[in-house]
């Protein structure tokens, strides 16, 4: 069996917990979650960093943990600020649409922004990493895994 380090998800104070669609995973082996700004990051050397403008994600950053900043998108950009220099970014295939129904005026494309979970849903797909349970506690769950 394969290790995989711990996905590492840096989720904002503020983040709304009733809409947030990563709520359910906190008390999985396999996340470790981190409030910003109250909590310090780990050591994330070798993680990849999921972001919106960079090289796409594959199976060769499989052995790579991920890091997935959670928040809204006028706060991830002050989030980004604590993640060290020399990050590796890593984005998703474009072809992904979001089922969740976007309402933010500050979300730069709401077509190619995917939800956090299913940012991570993909992610895991694309490195062989079990999805198994990830959309249990997800409400658009079947309009997303429609386009998969």
């Amino acid at each position: 069996m394969f290790y995989f380090p711990p996905t590492i998800i840096l989720r904002h104070r503020r983040e709304n917990l009733k809409k947030c669609s990563l709520s359910g995973l906190e008390t999985r082996e396999d996340m470790r979650f981190y409030t910003y700004p109250k909590d310090s990051l780990p050591d994330v050397a070798g993680y990849v960093l999921l972001t919106m403008d960079a090289p796409v994600l594959t199976p060769a950053d499989a052995g790579r943990g991920l890091l997935l900043i959670d928040g809204t998108w006028r706060y991830a950009a002050q989030m980004r600020r604590v993640v060290p220099e020399g990050i590796i970014e890593r984005s998703l295939p474009s072809q992904y649409r979001t089922a969740y129904p976007r309402r933010q005026e500050d979300c730069p494309d709401p077509e190619k922004g995917l939800a956090s979970i299913e940012a991570l849903y993909v992610a895991y797909h694309i490195l062989g990493r079990s999805t198994e349970g990830l959309l249990d506690c997800y409400f658009w769950k079947n309009g997303f895994l429609a386009q998969m």
